[in-house]
């Protein structure tokens, strides 16, 4: 593998990188299939690409995953057989701690030679550099990461269907003690209470396991961005104040991997365009920032961080905009507020939601006509059709007309189930 096959794979959008981690490391390591568990991408924590050990219809999954990470993080990498899609199967793990979560890549081979060295230093190297690159794009907020990193939502559904079938078979296996007839009441009891007990050790380890990769508390969120920080003042006669979510903030909220990173790298944003957007005081002299605040605040669903600087309140929303702040917020359905006060400062404010942006309802009511519209008003005040023609000057054949038209339009059976929806959304002209 040379640096060009490198250069590749990290070029890649982001569903392909483990494609080409595959292609590019298959001449050196033949094998049919390939795992990667890792927190790069927020909402697709675990992916595979190949042919399952186990043939059609079965599938790698996160436990067996997980069960190969201490193995490989010990030396960095790892080689014998184990259990894939529930078949033993010669592999090779890799594990890359270029990251502070760590992330492991698994490949399924197709023969039982031990790999050489030199190729498995190649590997990890290559893990290594995508990892590390994966990491700071998603610390970066890249705005087409974000979308990406939420489209790929199916994947934590294929995710949820894996717990499922883990439900499932655990269920089914209680079921088939308790209905046994080969065992007395007292070791069928036990049995049962073993298999149960096993089952939700096994949930919660899944879950803890989910929720390290995704997720992080708003206060360990912002001791990160805090800890960047320092580190870029350092030498500024600047003091950086910080007020960090406390218990009554929502310290101990978790919060989706994209979110707190898309908060850091705004705040981060904002920092840097206040320090180079000083100017003169009203007497024409240098007004320079000398303190900036920082704070985070979780409420119910949103994530609130406001940065306010000391300086000559000549900020503009432009010099955001030509750090991407505003469409790192907009990818995740976020607002951007700045307000600029000539020398007293400028406060900039973040909003970013805790979940995805909630699609917009479409009315209903748009596939009606105007005089429908009209009719349904009426409906929706109790009139009956002889005082619905009296109020809008037309026949009672017609107003019957309309409304066998409207019921059929709104997919209703009948004048109740319509005048709730004209409430609803509005057609009652109150």
């Amino acid at each position: 593998m040379d640096l060009t096959a490198a250069v590749d794979v990290i070029r890649a959008p982001l569903g392909e990188i483990l494609p080409r981690v595959s292609a590019a490391l298959s001449e050196a390591i033949a094998h049919r299939a390939v795992a990667e568990l890792s927190g790069n991408c927020p909402h697709s924590p675990f992916k595979t690409h190949g042919d399952p050990p186990g043939g059609p219809g079965t599938a790698i999954t996160t436990a067996e995953m997980a069960a190969l990470a201490p193995m490989a993080r010990a030396e960095g990498t790892w080689q014998g057989r184990a259990w894939l899609a529930g078949t033993e199967v010669p592999v090779l793990a890799v594990y890359s701690d270029a990251t502070a979560r760590g992330a492991l890549l698994v490949l399924v081979r197709t023969e039982e030679t031990r790999v050489p060295a030199e190729a498995l230093a190649a590997a990890r190297a290559l893990w290594d550099l995508v990892t590390a690159h994966g990491d700071r794009m998603a610390a970066e907020a890249v705005p087409g990461v974000l979308g990406q990193s939420r489209a790929a939502a199916a994947a934590r559904a294929a995710a949820l269907a894996e717990l499922v079938d883990a439900h499932g078979a655990a269920l089914s296996a209680l079921l088939g003690v308790l209905r046994g007839r080969d065992l007395d009441d007292r070791t069928a009891r036990a049995r049962a209470v073993d298999l149960a007990v096993g089952a939700l050790a096994e949930l919660r380890a899944r879950t803890d396991r989910d929720q390290a990769l995704v997720e992080e508390p708003a206060g360990d969120a912002f001791a990160r961005l805090a800890e960047s920080l320092r580190p870029e003042l350092r030498g500024l006669s600047v003091r950086l104040d910080l007020g960090p979510p406390g218990t009554e903030e929502g310290a101990d909220r978790l919060l989706a991997a994209d979110v707190a990173n898309t908060a850091r790298a705004v705040v981060r944003a904002v920092v840097h365009a206040m320090l180079n957007e000083q100017g003169p005081g009203q007497d024409g002299a240098p007004r320079p920032v000398r303190r900036v605040h920082i704070g985070w605040k979780v409420g119910e669903g949103e994530l609130r961080a406001t940065v306010r600087d000391d300086g000559p309140g000549v900020l503009r929303r432009t010099a955001l905009d030509a750090r991407r702040v505003g469409e790192r917020l907009a990818v995740l359905g976020g607002r951007l507020d700045v307000d600029a006060v000539p020398e007293w400062g400028t406060t900039v404010t973040a909003t970013v939601p805790l979940g995805p942006p909630q699609p917009a309802r479409e009315d209903p009511l748009d596939v009606l006509g105007a005089r429908e519209l009209e009719v349904l008003e009426q409906l929706a005040r109790g009139r009956r059709n002889r005082q619905i023609a009296q109020e809008l000057h037309i026949s009672e054949s017609t107003v019957k007309f309309h409304v066998a038209n409207i019921l059929e339009k709104l997919g209703v059976t009948s004048r109740g189930e319509a005048a709730a929806l004209a409430h609803t959304w509005g057609a009652t002209g109150s």
